[in-house]
C-alpha cells in the first residue's frame, strides 16, 4: 500500500505555495530520452502523485492531453485551484490503481513521489497502462542541496543544512530509496530498456523565504511539527533569522539560488 504523508489541508496549501517544478537540466534529461525514444509528440501523459501539480504544468507544455493523478484530496483540490492550460485535468486515485484502460497511456511520469508508493504495485500498473513503445519517467531531487548568494555560499549552505539533518531526524523510512538514487526503484521497472542518471544539477530561484518554506512542506517537517510544534516553529525561525545574517539582509525575498541534484529512472515499453 502506497504511504499517504500529503494529506492535510494545510500541508496541501504550503506545499501548493513553495514547492517547485522540475528545473530545466531535469526537463531536458526526460524530453531529449522521449525525442530518442520517438513517444514526442503524443496523446496522453499521466502524471503520478502529481501533488499540487508543479510537474503536470511542465507536461502540459509537451502533451495534447495531461492528467495529474493523487492519493490526496487535498493536493487535488489545490491543484485544481491553480491556472493551467485545458489540456490539464486531476484524478484522485491511488497510484497502484490508475484508472486508464491497458496499454492506452503514452508516458507516465512521477516527480518527486515514487517513492512513497507499493513498488511493486506500482510497476505493474506502469506496465499495464503504458502503450507499447511508451515511456516512463521516475524522477526525485534528493537530499543534496545548496545555496549560494554572494560571498557567502558556504556558510548559508551550512546553515541550511544544518536545519535540514535535524528535519531529516523525522524522515519516514522510504526515504531510503532517495538516499541511494531510486536504485531500487530503477531495478523494480520492468521494462529491460531503461537506465539510471544520477547526476542531473539544476539551479532553482529562490527566495530565502521560499528556502524556508520548502523546509516547511517537506514530509519529515510536517511529522516534527506534530511531535513537537514549539521545537519546529523555532527551528524555521532561528535558520531564516541566521541566513538574512549571513547574507547581510533584512528581507526575506532577497533572491538566492537554491541548486538541487536529481535522479531520473527512464524506461521505454518494448513493442
Amino acid at each position: 500500500m502506497a504511504t499517504q504523508m500529503f494529506e492535510g489541508r494545510q500541508h496541501a496549501v504550503v506545499y501548493q505555495k513553495y514547492r517547485f517544478a522540475p528545473g530545466k537540466e531535469l526537463q531536458q534529461a526526460i524530453l531529449s530520452y522521449l525525442q530518442e525514444k520517438k513517444v514526442i509528440p503524443a496523446e496522453l501523459a499521466v502524471d503520478v502523485g502529481c501533488g499540487s501539480g508543479q510537474g503536470t504544468h511542465f507536461l502540459g507544455e509537451h502533451f495534447k492531453k495531461v492528467v495529474g493523478t493523487d492519493i490526496s484530496e487535498a493536493q487535488i483540490q489545490e491543484a485544481r485551484d491553480t491556472p493551467c492550460t485545458p489540456n490539464i485535468s486531476y484524478l484522485v486515485c491511488p497510484a497502484e490503481e490508475l484508472p486508464f484502460q491497458d496499454a492506452s497511456v503514452d508516458v507516465l511520469t512521477s516527480f518527486t513521489a515514487a517513492h512513497w508508493f507499493d513498488i511493486a504495485k506500482f510497476m505493474r500498473e506502469a506496465e499495464r497502462v503504458v502503450k507499447p513503445g511508451g515511456c516512463v519517467a521516475l524522477s526525485t531531487y534528493t537530499v543534496d542541496m545548496s545555496l549560494r548568494y554572494g560571498d557567502c555560499s558556504e556558510k548559508l549552505t551550512k546553515i541550511f543544512r544544518e536545519c535540514w539533518d535535524t528535519i531529516l531526524k523525522y524522515a519516514h523510512n522510504r526515504l531510503k530509496y532517495v538516499l541511494e538514487d531510486y536504485k531500487e526503484i530503477f531495478e523494480a521497472l520492468p521494462f529491460p530498456d531503461k537506465k539510471r542518471i544520477t547526476d542531473i544539477y539544476d539551479q532553482i530561484p529562490m527566495t530565502v523565504e521560499g528556502v524556508v518554506g520548502y523546509m516547511e512542506s517537506a514530509s519529515p517537517y510536517q511529522t516534527f511539527m506534530k511531535n513537537d510544534p514549539k521545537a519546529a516553529t523555532s527551528l524555521l525561525q532561528e535558520t531564516e533569522k541566521r541566513m538574512l545574517e549571513a547574507m547581510g539582509v533584512s528581507s526575506r525575498e532577497t533572491p538566492v539560488e537554491f541548486w538541487v541534484r536529481h535522479v531520473c529512472v527512464l524506461g521505454c515499453k518494448g513493442c
